[in-house]
């Protein structure tokens, strides 16, 4: 099976280390992006690359800008004036480790040293554009769940396949696009992505189950119930695995591991 994690670590570390910036301004940086996580953005986007029959290295400033691009999402996320999380990872959130101000600062920074790493790949202006795209759409998505109250499935819809969905849909294009891939296999790309963010976005749903319910939150389990979640995640994962049946190899068998590793998580 594909260990893509060492590549992006690497990568990461030394992207962010690339710039002269000031001390605690990187340094804060660095707390976010380097603290761990799955990295699921980034892997899909190198598996992808290798799925349309490109190699991995080449996808990987677009790994590490997504997952730069995630980083500061998250910053912001936790912010008092957003989730206000105190908690990230295990360890206090960039706004209780180094002040709001300064955690502002970090996600903008992180936002803006994505879009810097990108400039140095030649070409490629497709698989930058949907990197681009996916920033602009999970912010969008943040501002309507901070501004309107989802009341429906169609409208808790819409502000997920932004919020969560944008992200995935840009790993997987991005990835796609770098490894070569005609319009036909972007479709069929995307749909795979729009399909495993929605898998994501309601497994997370089932893990705060709890947590939703007592804040009355509406989700895709306070909606649909539990057990019409879990089916609607089975039928999910069988729809991805039958859009992975058209190819074979290890990329294939990767995304196809990965995506049952989400429909079943515990974290």
């Amino acid at each position: 099976m594909k260990d893509y994690l060492s590549l992006i670590e690497a990568a990461l570390d030394r992207g962010s280390a690339a710039f002269e910036l000031p001390e605690l301004f990187l340094r804060s940086m660095r707390y976010s992006l380097l603290s761990g996580g799955k990295r699921i953005r980034a892997c899909l986007c190198l598996a992808c690359c290798e799925l349309m029959g490109g190699q991995a290295e080449d996808a990987l400033p677009f790994a590490a800008a997504l997952e730069m691009i995630h980083a500061y999402s998250l910053i912001h996320d936790d912010l008092p004036a957003m989730d206000n999380d105190d908690m990230r990872r295990g360890k206090p959130s960039s706004h209780k480790a180094f002040g709001e101000g300064n955690a502002i600062l970090a996600g903008d920074g992180l936002l803006t040293m994505a879009m810097r790493l990108l400039c140095d790949v030649p070409g490629q202006e497709t698989a930058k554009k949907a990197v681009f795209q996916g920033a602009l759409e999970m912010a969008a998505g943040q501002s309507l769940d901070l501004n309107v109250t989802a009341r429906d499935l169609p409208s808790l819809q819409r502000i997920h396949d932004l919020k969560t969905g944008a992200l995935f849909r840009s790993a997987c294009l991005s990835g796609a696009y770098r490894g070569g891939c005609d319009q036909a296999e972007a479709e069929k790309t995307r749909l795979f992505a729009d399909k495993l963010g929605l898998l994501f976005q309601m497994t997370d749903d089932l893990l705060d189950r709890d947590k939703d319910a007592a804040e009355n939150k509406l989700t895709y389990v306070t909606l649909l119930g539990t057990e019409e979640t879990r089916r609607q995640i089975d039928s999910l994962r069988s729809d991805i695995h039958g859009i992975l049946s058209e190819y074979s190899g290890e990329a294939a068998a990767y995304l196809a591991a990965l995506t049952d590793r989400v429909a079943v998580r515990n974290v």
